[in-house]
């Protein structure tokens, strides 16, 4: 698999008309399944990693899905990097502006902060768009600095839309109608939206690695608190009972 750099939620430049809010789809939730977040991960420093940091993660941080130091080493790691480095990237900041207008962010806590919906209808909501400077648009985040790095995968499509006017106002809106398919991708559609889920999974996983720690332990928490509030509950009575 190629490695290709992405330049993912690259800020964007206000359209000149108004346009219809894309409605998010529900990205299914694999963050118990190793596979998944085994490929995820895959997909993520094949695709993302030579654009995007993700400077809070580690590289050994991956066993705990799963994958060996020496799956790492020998599948997942750049010549010179080691398996306890952070996940950053050569690119400079002022070679990534001067490429795409502005620096790719850092992906560590991104799944955090737009929303695994957000991240899994935009990584599959990308179409081509010749009056833009990358060749590429983007349904959920209009007039995105980001080409679509994923669309060996996924093909090449084109959006078709239909312009609306409101009587009293005289506001133009652009409706999206859909997509058409130009050329076929590696992936059929089905396989390609399991593969952004296997990826939405994996940055959900890496935002917060111990989160189902967190919640497991959670669970035996409130259980102990429920269980000790009713001995408390039943000593109190015990206390009581004879006091009139």
């Amino acid at each position: 698999m190629a490695m290709i750099g992405a330049t993912l939620l690259a800020f964007g430049v206000a359209p000149a008309h108004a346009q219809e809010e894309a409605v998010l789809d529900r990205a299914p939730d694999s963050s118990d399944n190793l596979a998944s977040l085994q490929h995820g991960a895959q997909i993520f420093v094949n695709y993302c990693l030579n654009c995007h940091s993700a400077n809070l993660m580690r590289y050994n941080r991956l066993t705990d899905l799963g994958i060996s130091d020496k799956q790492i080493q020998e599948n997942l790691l750049f010549t010179t990097d080691k398996t306890g480095n952070t996940m950053s990237i050569a690119m400079r900041p002022d070679d990534a502006k001067a490429w795409f207008g502005a620096s790719p962010p850092d992906l560590s806590v991104e799944a955090r902060a737009r929303g695994k919906d957000w991240l899994y209808t935009y990584l599959r909501s990308f179409y081509r768009d010749p009056t833009r400077p990358t060749g590429w648009n983007n349904r959920v985040y209009e007039n995105v600095g980001m080409p679509h790095v994923l669309w060996t995968l996924q093909g090449i499509r084109d959006a078709k839309f239909e312009t609306d006017t409101y009587e009293k106002t005289g506001e133009k809106i652009r409706r999206f109608v859909g997509y058409t398919q130009v050329t076929p991708g590696a992936m059929s559609s089905v396989d390609y939206d399991s593969t952004m889920a296997d990826l939405v999974s994996y940055m959900s996983w890496m935002a917060e690695p111990a989160q189902q720690t967190r919640k497991q332990l959670g669970v035996w928490v409130l259980l102990f608190l429920a269980l000790l509030s009713f001995l408390a509950w039943r000593l109190n009575a015990a206390y009581w009972k004879d006091i009139k």
